[in-house]
């Protein structure tokens, strides 16, 4: 299981680097954001190449951990469907192929035969990273990768990707918006039970060079499997009060009562569930909240598991707000091995309760009982 976990921090790697090669070079980097000149010809395939970023991220990530462990492939899902249809209204799917030339040839179908975006991006994506030092101290889990299940979401907060603000982040304090909200997100779970068991965080724009270097990332990872926790994050420190982060567009009743537990002073806003999550797990805030059924499987499983490993979760903010036991038990942790069977497409994956990822169990029960009649 330490195998599974250094290629999954390393297929992290690859992709946060991917992410940077799409903004760094001119070719891809026009592509990214054409949209914005409002001029070209062709609207859907601009549109396209921003999901053709995730996709082609999402899935060298399967690729890789299905050649390592092919017993895991067919359990190794993601946000985006690897199928597209380019300006000739051809239908192609996109996978990795064995060589560089060969990714560059069936991209450059998707990219209606751009060969120098098609060759770049075909580079970024063969191109294995430095080796990640990984602490592991002799750390073995007793479960076998056949028992386990991947999700992926190849670049979460993807309009702050897009859009690219170069925010600095202040040591200790949660910056709302820009790349740095952008994060590649591994989670692997139980497939028996649906429990997190493992998650890996890349955060592709951590650190800009102030000498012209480019960006540099930073990754996190965990695991928490029965009497087994370990993370790389310290265990976040109580703070003074409860503060907690909120999407922006969250319902007033909810900010509402939230104030009034918190202190306005203790609400704060951030874009990208994967990145207020990691605020949580940084100790930047003690607990995310989030009402709406905006958020899926594939946002939450990898920094869920992280939270888990420090002594706290994330939980179905619904069913916290019926259960007996303060919002915090098996039956509301959320999980993520079965779909709901009568719904379609993303939202059969979908949180559909909302959420609170939280530190401890008492904060948690602040939360539920200030909410409690509100929702």
């Amino acid at each position: 299981m330490a195998d599974l976990l250094r290629l999954l921090l390393r297929v992290a790697e690859k992709a946060a680097n991917v992410a940077r090669v799409c903004r760094q070079e001119a070719p891809l980097f026009e592509l990214l954001v054409q949209e914005k000149t409002g001029d070209d010809k062709n609207k859907k395939f601009v549109q396209d190449f921003k999901t053709l970023a995730d996709v082609v991220i999402q899935e060298m990530i399967r690729h890789d951990v299905g050649a390592q462990f092919p017993e895991m492939a067919d359990f190794i899902q993601g946000e985006e469907s690897n199928k597209f249809e380019n300006g000739l209204g051809e239908s192609v799917t996109v996978t990795v192929c064995s060589t560089v030339e060969e990714t560059a040839t069936l991209l450059a179908t998707v990219l209606d035969g751009d060969h120098t975006a098609a060759s770049l991006l075909a580079r970024a994506i063969h191109q294995d990273p430095e080796t990640i030092e990984l602490s592991t101290d002799g750390l073995t889990i007793p479960v076998s990768p056949a028992e386990l299940g991947i999700w992926i979401d190849p670049i979460d907060a993807t309009s702050q990707y897009i859009e690219g603000r170069e925010e600095a982040l202040t040591e200790g304090h949660l910056s709302p918006s820009g790349l740095h909200c952008a994060l590649v997100l591994i989670g692997v779970y139980l497939r028996s039970t649906g429990e997190p068991v493992m998650g890996v965080i890349n955060q592709p724009f951590n650190h800009k060079s102030p000498t012209g270097g480019g960006w540099s990332g930073k990754h996190y990872w965990g695991v928490s499997l029965g009497n087994i926790n370990v993370c790389s994050a310290p265990r976040p420190k109580d703070g003074q009060g409860l503060s907690v982060v909120l999407s922006s567009s969250e319902k007033p009743v909810v900010k509402e009562a939230l104030t009034s537990l918190c202190g306005p002073d203790k609400l704060m806003y951030a874009s990208g569930a994967g990145y207020k999550i990691l605020c949580v797990i940084q100790g930047l805030a003690d607990a995310y909240v989030l009402s709406e059924r905006s958020t899926f499987k594939w946002d939450s499983c990898a920094p869920h598991a992280l939270l888990r490993a420090l002594g706290g979760g994330v939980v179905d903010l619904s069913k916290s707000l019926q259960s007996s036991c303060g919002g915090c038990d098996c039956k509301t942790e959320l999980t993520y091995h079965q779909p709901y069977a009568e719904c379609k497409g993303a939202e059969r994956w979908a949180n559909r309760g909302g959420l609170v990822a939280y530190k401890n169990s008492s904060q948690l029960h602040s939360i539920t009982e200030a909410l409690k009649g509100k929702l």
